[in-house]
């Protein structure tokens, strides 16, 4: 569910792009207008491109959620993409709700999909494997690549504009409120199944 929020998410921010997107979707976007194929498969690429690095910089950091992420966001924000239910740019403010609610659908999907307990996601793994072997914090690594990416995303003619730069302070609270709400649902249910086991075997 988290993965398919998360991709639900980015297809609605998609459908806006033109007053800006999170800058791995600016490549992705990028990439997509220059060489074809879908915006999703390119999100593919560069995951698994992301995973390959990782293994030769800190493996500990690639698990099975990694590995889903990667395959599977980018074929949800495709599918979503193809079904045309989703609002279209209207050109007018009505736009930056539309880009809102995708945020916020994103942020809410990596809140669950992290609550899970299966790993990360590539890009969270690589920051995570860049600030071990260097020493920028997670913080410093994450604005490093981002800004790395971003630059090369507007070289390619991404969409980059003003709710590009707004990414960070929507996305990141809504996403750390996320992960709480479900984090302690995981704990309670966790809780009720311990619970349940130990009222069998008496």
């Amino acid at each position: 569910m988290g993965l398919t929020f998360f991709g639900l998410g980015n297809a609605i921010a998609v459908k806006v792009k033109y007053i800006g997107l999170h800058p791995w979707e600016v490549l992705n976007v990028a990439l997509y207008q220059h060489f074809g194929l879908t915006i999703g498969t390119w999100g593919v690429v560069s995951g698994l491109i992301l995973i390959i690095i990782s293994l030769f910089v800190a493996r500990s950091y690639i698990s099975v959620g990694t590995v889903l992420n990667a395959l599977c966001i980018g074929p949800i924000m495709d599918f979503f993409l193809l079904l045309d239910i989703l609002p279209k740019a209207t050109n007018t403010w009505v736009d930056y709700l539309i880009l809102l609610s995708g945020v916020i659908i994103t942020g809410i999907g990596g809140g669950m999909y992290v609550a899970a307990g299966i790993g990360a996601g590539p890009r969270d793994g690589f920051m995570l494997s860049i600030s071990d072997k260097t020493r920028l914090s997670v913080s410093q690594a994450r604005i490093i690549v981002e800004s790395l990416v971003l630059v090369i995303g507007f070289l390619l003619g991404g969409p980059v504009f003003i709710a590009t730069f707004l990414y960070t302070f929507i996305q990141s609270p809504v996403f750390h409120r996320s992960l709480k709400l479900f984090k302690a649902l995981v704990e309670l249910l966790k809780k009720k199944k311990s619970q349940n086991q130990e009222s069998v075997s008496i």
